[in-house]
């Protein structure tokens, strides 16, 4: 056993598990200082997450173009490693390209660095512990130099921050802990459920990282408080409190105990800073729990908001809140881009955001002031029982909205007369389908989905034209809420496990839907208790195993209520006193019956197509200039369905050279559309889908368009490849 310590720390041991791999000695490799001797100047390589400061996801890059993107091909894959066991991770990574060097992350959250012109394995850095990649996915990383020799990668992994040496991939041990920063420290008390995650990078300014995070959405979650790091040292330099403290502006919007109690209203999808001015633009999610809100009455600023802050010292200089009172998990998806309209001949700078109800609101970036007028829409009724819905919404007028906002009878799916009958039946019996219904007992569509309308890939704007690009999912979710199950007993904890962990397919009836989901109705009378066991364990067919969901303690319970589920269903909940309140996790008396998408009786969408588009937008005259549908889903075109559009995540980029390429959809294909009219160019393969938004590059004179190809989602496999396509040798010139 000495001669394994021993290789380990040959091999790089820097503290406790994190290992540097492929390392000679302590400074750069000659295969790293060869990559560098292939730069570009910045302008032209992908140096920040979404691509520069302003996050435009933009490249003035023109070799590749319309007349020759069809000869674009594979250059390079490289195999991230780190695929769990059943193939459950994903890649969401949007890597950065700086000096010559890609630097991502693999699917099981270690950092790399590669050669960007060849793929060739420069460094990889693999952190102790383990984080299920399936959990938080990281979006990007972070790259931060001063100028004179001190060049690091800040990436979150967990909840913890890491700093490593850009040149080598060793962890810096002066900053933090030997190294990296615990997120869950100076956050909040002592939490329930402490979970925190960087998932998206942070945005630097100066010598500071502005960070957000991730949280969990159910009731006691830690709070989403904005947080600026020193880069050198790791030390917390300002934090600005998203769910106001007393004394503090915002707080009057909350119950007086709310920054005590409630979390959430946190910034998971990204930071945009505007360097010249020093403003940090910062967009926040919903406070929790997402579905209800009894116990947090008001508006809950600074939730759902846009915040506007000093980049140096974390002050509020405006904000605008996009959504009072979020009860649909509204969260803003993405990272604002900071853009430049003209009009009456003036040039304005301006700040756009994108949000899952597939809306940009556009303001004036010192003043927040809005470029085009936005509506107050009352909304519907009646709430649940002790619910403070907010009196109205505010909605763009324009830009109109780049997703569907309305599901009527005659936008029921016709894919099949089977399926048109079944959504019908269910859609009529449950409240209409409009803007902002509340959640309710009986059903709610909300339209778009909880994924959006816009998602996680952000939008790419081009300077050139003045046109935002932005992808969308175009598919209706299910919302229905019931009273909080008792969870007394063995049979009270299995009906509350299948309520959160199956009731989302299977149906609180446990009927199924005739389809693609079975009945679950007299189980046991059909498989024996060890097989019933080994299904809950491993899953079969769409249904996920439940070995890396549930702990063990709580799988007994489970398997008792699916053998005797009608004594627990008929058991009467406790009377409603203080103290179980209390024990339901503050006040929560309603929960929902998980995160269900709206489908048919086969698990396709209940609407007709598209299901996902790709839309271009006119910023200074708030129109949508073309939109096409994105993606398809791969069964249904082998039967002759093509051209639906499909679900989709990770955005576009968009190039001077007139294309916007995007991946992002579930058919594992990379796709170039012209940028003027929407015309698909180009397309090809990917090894899995491509989740993730690419980076669009010039490395040793020649341009690159990378993505990662991860799957892991919407049933598709998963996937640990990165690859990069450019022109043929000798083509790349004009």
């Amino acid at each position: 056993m000495w001669l394994v310590g021993i290789a380990l720390a040959l091999a790089g041991c820097e503290r406790g598990g994190d290992a540097t791999r492929g390392l000679a000695s302590r400074g750069p490799s000659a295969a790293y200082l060869a990559a560098r001797a292939k730069a570009a100047p910045a302008e032209r390589e992908w140096r920040t997450y979404h691509g520069d400061p302003a996050g435009r996801q933009w490249s003035p890059l023109d070799q590749i173009r319309r007349e020759n993107v069809g000869e674009l091909r594979p250059v390079w894959e490289y195999a991230a490693g780190g695929l769990a066991p059943r193939e459950t991770t994903q890649i969401q990574c949007n890597p950065l390209v700086v000096e010559g060097v890609l630097y991502g992350i693999s699917p099981d959250l270690a950092a790399f660095a590669l050669d960007a012109a060849t793929g060739e394995e420069l460094w990889r850095f693999v952190p102790d512990g383990a984080v299920s990649g399936t959990l938080a996915p990281a979006r990007g990383l972070v790259h931060w130099t001063d100028g004179a020799g001190d060049e690091r990668i800040l990436f979150g992994r967990g909840h913890r921050l890491f700093a490593l040496d850009a040149r080598t991939g060793r962890t810096i041990e002066s900053f933090g802990d030997r190294g990296a920063v615990d997120l869950r420290d100076d956050l909040a008390e002592e939490r329930p459920d402490d979970f925190v995650a960087a998932t998206t990078p942070g945005a630097l300014y100066r010598d500071l990282l502005i960070l957000g995070h991730r949280v969990g959405e159910i009731a006691n979650a830690a709070p989403g408080h904005v947080r600026a790091y020193e880069v050198r040292t790791g030390k917390l330099r300002w934090i600005f409190h998203t769910i106001p403290r007393p004394g503090e502006p915002g707080y009057e919007s909350w119950p007086p105990d709310a920054w005590e109690r409630v979390g959430g209203a946190n910034s998971w999808a990204g930071i945009t800073v505007d360097e010249t001015r020093g403003i940090a633009f910062v967009p926040t999610g919903s406070a929790t729990f997402d579905f209800y809100g009894g116990d947090r009455a008001g508006d809950n600023l600074y939730a759902n908001t846009l915040l506007a802050l000093d980049a140096a010292t974390g002050k509020r200089l405006w904000h605008y809140q996009i959504v009072r009172h979020d009860l649909w998990d509204r969260d803003l998806p993405a990272p604002p881009d900071l853009v430049t309209i003209e009009r009456d001949g003036k040039r304005i700078d301006a700040v756009a955001q994108i949000t899952k109800t597939g809306h940009v609101f556009l303001f004036e970036r010192e003043t927040g002031a809005p470029l085009h007028p936005i509506d107050e829409v009352p909304i519907p009724g009646p709430a649940l029982p002790g619910e403070a819905l907010a009196s109205t919404q505010p909605v763009p007028v324009r830009p109109p909205p780049f997703a569907r906002q309305t599901l009527s009878e005659r936008d029921v799916t016709d894919r099949t007369p089977e399926a048109h009958a079944a959504v019908l039946a269910k859609l009529q019996g449950a409240r209409p389908a409009v803007p902002w219904q509340p959640p309710s007992l009986e059903g709610t569509v909300i339209f778009p989905g909880m994924d959006g309308g816009g998602e996680w890939g952000g939008a790419a704007f081009d300077p050139e034209s003045g046109l935002l690009y932005v992808n969308a999912n175009d598919v209706p979710f299910w919302l229905q809420m019931i009273e909080t199950p008792d969870v007394s007993g063995v049979g009270g904890i299995g009906r509350g496990l299948y309520v959160t962990a199956c009731a989302m397919c299977h149906g609180l009836d446990r009927a199924g839907d005739g389809a693609g989901v079975p009945s679950l109705v007299g189980l046991y009378d059909r498989m024996g208790p060890l097989d019933v066991w080994r299904v809950v364990r491993d899953g079969r067919g769409r249904m996920p195993g439940m070995r890396g969901l549930l702990p063990w303690i709580a799988v007994p319970p489970l398997l008792w209520y699916l053998r005797a589920p009608d004594a627990a269903d008929a058991a009467p909940p406790p009377p409603r006193s203080d103290e179980r309140e209390r024990q339901l996790g503050r006040f929560l008396r309603y929960m929902n019956v998980g995160w269900q998408k709206f489908q048919d009786p086969e698990g396709y969408p209940a609407v007709k197509p598209p299901w996902g588009t790709l839309s271009a937008i006119d910023l200074a005259r708030g129109e949508i200039v073309w939109q096409v549908p994105l993606g398809e889903i791969p069964e249904l075109a082998e039967q002759g369905l093509t051209g639906t559009g499909a679900e989709n995540y990770g955005g576009p980029v968009v190039t001077a050279g007139g294309l916007v390429f995007i991946a992002a959809a579930m058919d594992a294909k990379l796709r170039a559309f012209d940028k003027r009219t929407g015309e698909l160019v180009f397309v090809h393969e990917l090894p899995a889908a491509g989740f993730a938004t690419p980076a669009v590059y010039e490395a040793g004179g020649r341009q690159f368009v990378v993505v990662a190809a991860g799957g892991g989602k919407l049933g598709r496999p998963s996937g640990d490849r990165y690859v990069a396509f450019a022109l043929p040798e000798g083509e790349e010139k004009p």
